[in-house]
């Protein structure tokens, strides 16, 4: 009597739609060929929908984490989309080795021997593959922290140090694109240092004396135009449009100067000790013929504490 409505329940679901195709395809009263086709179709199916969700998941990423760096980089691929394909990955994976395990149950194999039997496997293949474990373990600590992501210009030391800009943080390799847009690929265990630009380069601070009884208005515009020229031909290097401050006084030195701040790519500071300070050398003689090179010094740290000078105390 306690049986009856279960039987019932199980009629009433054979009778439908989905019963039925179970029954046709994987049920006890379907053929082998008929289960073996539809686990492999089902896992195909599974599949598919995966890639689907991921590919939506990307684009929706790509559009809500966009994000504008200081030289107008898009971040094209943010950490998150790394942790979408690392979970698409290992959930088709699991897919297709359990569907093989249904399907070698078909010609007699004991599933549960066969998800022990390559438990065992994959045990022995994690020790004799310890680099391969090492790398993924380095790609999962580089992805869930801060150390570095998708579209940062960092430095990365191991086996040589290594600049660019990061492309793909990978289970196996971390891509960088260096400056003569090569692809690098690093492998995740012999990352010993990140250093990472936290600009996207390196900031460039070049300290331009102003010329004594010079027109500044005329200083500004002549300064202003070589720095945009500068960028407008050398972008690949000078990473942003140069930003021009306003023009200063050095308390307690007198001389007035006006500071222009280049990102640039790193290691590439000669283009502005050398090219950029002779261009300005040069337009500075027209106001000054005295005007010399140390008069444009070039540094990479500027001061962001005012500092105030205290008068020297008199002696009587």
């Amino acid at each position: 009597m306690t049986n009856a409505p279960a039987a019932a329940s199980l009629i009433q679901i054979h009778d439908t739609v989905m019963g039925r195709m179970y029954g046709r395809f994987l049920g006890h009263d379907s053929s082998t060929v008929s289960r073996l086709v539809g686990i492999v179709i089902l896992a195909f199916v599974v599949h598919v929908l995966i890639k689907i969700i991921r590919i939506i998941s990307e684009w929706v990423t790509k559009k809500s984490h966009a994000q504008k760096q200081p030289f107008d980089f898009v971040t094209q691929k943010p950490k998150f989309i790394s942790l979408i394909q690392l979970l698409a990955n290992g959930v088709t994976f699991a897919i297709y080795f359990f569907a093989l395990g249904l399907i070698l149950q078909e010609f007699g194999v004991n599933l549960m021997a066969y998800l022990a039997s390559a438990s065992i496997i994959g045990l022995a293949i994690s020790f004799g593959s310890q680099g391969l474990v090492q790398d993924m373990v380095i790609g999962l600590t580089l992805i869930f922290s801060d150390a570095m992501d998708v579209g940062d210009v960092v430095e990365i030391v191991g086996t040589t140090p290594v600049v660019g800009r990061v492309e793909v943080i990978g289970l196996r390799f971390t891509k960088l694109i260096n400056f003569y847009n090569q692809e690098v690929f690093i492998p995740n265990r012999t990352i010993a240092n990140v250093s990472r630009f936290p600009h996207g380069g390196v900031d460039a601070y070049a300290d331009v004396q102003l010329p004594l009884g010079a027109d500044q208005q005329k200083v500004v515009q002549t300064i202003t135009s070589i720095a945009s020229g500068m960028w407008m031909q050398f972008g690949a290097i000078i990473l942003s449009e140069p930003l021009i401050g306003s023009v200063q006084t050095a308390q307690g030195g007198g001389w007035m100067y006006l500071r222009v701040h280049f990102i640039i790519w790193s290691g590439q500071g000669s283009l502005i000790e050398t090219t950029f300070r002779q261009h300005v050398v040069s337009a500075m003689k027209e106001f000054d013929p005295k005007y010399a090179d140390w008069q444009v010094p070039v540094t990479y740290r500027a001061n962001t504490v005012s500092l105030k000078v205290q008068p020297a105390e008199q002696t009587e």
